[in-house]
């Protein structure tokens, strides 16, 4: 990166950004026991609830990761307009997922200005979350917009295009957390401490379910 990409988007008012959203669902759910994309919170799925904020929002195309037990959740979405990304390298962690739902929608829409990446076990992710993120990017021009809870920042985050290879370019399992935590010539953030909670144990599960 350099200097001239500090700040992201030339969109304005009469000219939204134009985004799409990847979640995140590749995962094992190994500390759950179970498929926590599942996991019924409210009556949904949880992993529905994700995929009906995002379309509930402006983010279009919407893809989903899946991976592990891919063959087990895919049918969940069957009457849903999203586009399914299906990541065999799934077990290297979250980075392969990241790289597989970029891939799909560069293919699907390569004009977008940027990408919106969430994750399935937020149960307060919501239309709203990605609305106030798009208009901290609106007022900042900061080509990175992340969540911020519990003193750190994760997901969801909004990437304008320009990050696009850097993206790419992930591996392992930390996902893109050396992006989230660049400088703040190119980072902003939003404060959404309701995110802190997700859902990746039965106690979580348990916890979430009397909230």
């Amino acid at each position: 990166m350099n200097e001239g990409t500090a700040a992201g988007g030339n969109r304005d008012s009469d000219n939204p950004l134009l985004f799409g959203a990847i979640i995140l669902a590749a995962g094992a759910s190994t500390r759950m026991g179970e498929p926590k994309q599942l996991l019924m919170l409210d009556g949904r799925p949880l992993l529905l609830r994700a995929i009906e904020a995002a379309l509930a929002s402006a983010a279009r195309p919407v893809v989903v990761v899946l991976g592990a037990q891919a063959d087990k959740i895919a049918p969940l979405l069957a009457h849903h307009p999203v586009l399914i990304a299906e990541n065999a390298g799934w077990a290297e962690g979250m980075a392969s997922s990241i790289r597989t739902g970029l891939a799909v929608i560069q293919r699907s829409s390569p004009s977008l200005d940027g990408v919106v990446v969430a994750l399935c076990d937020q149960p307060a992710f919501s239309a709203g979350v990605i609305a106030q993120l798009i208009a901290v990017q609106a007022a900042t021009r900061r080509s990175i917009i992340a969540a911020r809870y519990q003193g750190r920042n994760g997901a969801p985050a909004i990437f304008l295009r320009e990050h696009f290879p850097a993206l790419l370019a992930l591996s392992g399992d930390t996902g893109a957390r050396d992006l989230l935590n660049t400088p703040a010539r190119y980072l902003a953030t939003v404060d959404l401490p309701a995110l802190a909670n997700d859902i990746d144990t039965p106690a979580d599960y348990a916890a979430q379910k009397k909230i």
